[in-house]
């Protein structure tokens, strides 16, 4: 019979489990579409000041990902990223319930 490490019983229910775990990108989402909320953002910009490298905190990449964003282009001039639909009602049930940011 295998035999419990000291004080790991203590231990176990100070973890959340993955069912109460808060998503650490989501606060950061949110920030992004308010940021972009303001105004439209040039595309070089965006990706200068929130894309990352860091595979723990992929905001631009989840927001992309999410369908939050939408990027629109006509020629002759750079593209411009812009909330979608869906990334202005998500922003929008956010601010209805601050307190669920993360939630």
């Amino acid at each position: 019979m295998a035999r419990a490490r000291p004080g790991f019983a203590k231990m176990a229910g100070c973890f959340p489990t993955q069912a109460s775990m808060t998503d650490p990108v989501e606060p950061l989402v949110v920030d992004l579409l308010e940021w972009i909320d303001r105004q439209p953002r040039l595309y070089s910009e965006v990706l200068a000041v929130w894309r990352t490298s860091c595979p723990r905190l992929p905001v631009w990449e989840e927001a992309n990902g999410r369908g939050y964003v939408e990027r629109r282009h006509q020629p002759g001039s750079e593209a411009f990223v812009l909330l979608s639909a869906s990334g202005r009602r998500h922003l929008h049930a956010r601010r209805q319930s601050p307190g669920t940011i993360g939630a």
